[in-house]
């Protein structure tokens, strides 16, 4: 969803809300894709602060389903997002580049809010999901979900000390 905050340019201490939708399905992230399961309205508050500076205050409500990052069942991670920024509309792009303060949200006067959600879900997803604490994880060998079954695989690593005896019968094993 775009905004058009030229209006807010209008006059010093002009305050405008709105109220839009987040209009994504999917979060792209360097993990993957991430499918958006729910969205409540992202409520977004601008102020003109005088001397073309913007004040952006809001708030979002997303829901993704995230894979576990043990047994790689999808999880539903509710993220609370807040954003308070100040947006500075004297600063060219090379100057916000120098800044580390890149706003890939904003061209011009057009707010873009689904992009500046997109940044803030980079910002505040966490390193890893769990669909449980103790999940169990994926066998590494057959790959079954050891939450819900067990299998045959042989679990006990082999002695260290045999390694060199193992390499000869692996070079004379039969395809």
């Amino acid at each position: 969803m775009q905004i058009n905050l030229s209006e807010v340019f209008t006059l010093e201490g002009k305050e405008k809300t709105w109220e839009v939708s987040f209009e994504r399905t999917f979060y792209r992230c360097a993990d993957g894709e991430y499918p958006v399961v729910s969205a409540q309205p992202v409520r977004i508050v601008v102020r003109n602060l005088g001397k073309r500076k913007l004040s952006l205050i809001g708030g979002a409500v997303v829901t993704l389903a995230i894979p576990c990052a043990r047994c790689l069942e999808p999880v539903e991670y509710t993220c609370e997002l807040g954003f308070d920024q100040e947006l500075d509309m004297n600063a060219s792009a090379e100057e916000r580049v120098k800044n580390l303060d890149e706003q890939m949200y904003l061209s011009g006067y057009t707010l873009d809010v689904d992009q500046l959600v997109c940044s803030e879900l980079t910002l505040s997803l966490p390193m890893k999901v769990l669909c449980k604490e103790d999940c169990k994880g994926i066998c590494n060998r057959c790959g079954a979900n050891l939450n819900y079954e067990t299998c045959g695989c042989e679990t006990r690593s082999p002695d260290p000390r045999m390694a060199a005896i193992q390499d000869i019968f692996k070079q004379f094993k039969e395809v």
